[in-house]
């Protein structure tokens, strides 16, 4: 009888034993599946969110919400393309340096003061205003541009030179075949006194954008300049056409 209570004392252990072992089992379980649910609500959660590092550059959504443009193949040459276009669109200012020549491709050179027959006449309005047109006719034989304003100083009879300053005025395109003329026009005051302080003997000529200088003869029946050399102007070229 002692041993049958042992024996059923120690059965009852066993199954104590066993139902423990089964219930830690059944936490492990549910501890494994709770790390997984909360790993599946992580991810989820992140591709909710706005896209900031690989999906961004695949065209996705970007984080101000909107849409991405697809960088095909051809994006990049659309782009170029359209700089290209801005820039070659751009127009010059006239009178800038090189003007004459972009409006004809680049293939248009400045005039050389070697092929150039100028001269120099009286084209006063009155006898108020003087007015001096001195004129340049391309004797080369290909086509040259005069844009700009030229180069003037007047000689005195104490042979001094006098640079004149430019008038306010903007230069005109001035494109001259051969045999073309382009005219600049010198202005002044004209003393009706007779107490004239200038006796302009001579012209110094330098065409637009050269370095070589013509001298021309002050011409006759020109009145006499009013003031100084200083209050004399010169006005940029344009065509006689």
């Amino acid at each position: 009888m002692k041993y049958t209570r042992i024996a059923a004392l120690a059965a009852v252990g066993v199954a104590a034993t066993l139902s423990l072992t089964a219930c830690g089992g059944s936490d492990t379980g549910k501890d494994s599946s709770a790390q997984g649910s909360s790993a599946s609500s992580s991810s989820s959660s992140t591709n909710d969110g706005p896209a900031t590092d690989g999906s961004s550059s695949g065209g996705g959504s970007t984080p101000d919400g909107g849409s991405k443009p697809q960088g095909g193949p051809g994006s990049g040459a659309a782009q170029a393309g359209g700089a290209t276009g801005s820039g070659s669109g751009q127009s010059t200012k006239a009178g800038d340096t090189g003007s004459g020549a972009t409006q004809t491709g680049g293939k248009v050179t400045f005039c050389k003061t070697a092929n150039l027959a100028i001269d120099a006449h009286n084209a006063a309005p009155d006898t108020v205003s003087g007015r001096i047109d001195v004129t340049m006719v391309n004797r080369g034989s290909t086509t040259c541009s005069a844009t700009g304003f030229a180069g003037v100083d007047i000689k005195d009879a104490d042979h001094t030179s006098s640079p004149i300053e430019r008038g306010p005025a903007q230069p005109r395109i001035t494109i001259l075949k051969p045999g073309d003329a382009a005219v600049f026009d010198i202005a002044y005051d004209i003393d009706n006194s007779g107490n004239s302080l200038t006796s302009p003997t001579d012209i110094l000529v330098t065409p637009p954008n050269e370095t070589h200088t013509v001298s021309l003869k002050w011409p006759a029946g020109a009145g006499k300049i009013k003031g100084a050399y200083t209050d004399v102007q010169v006005y940029p070229t344009h065509t006689t056409k």
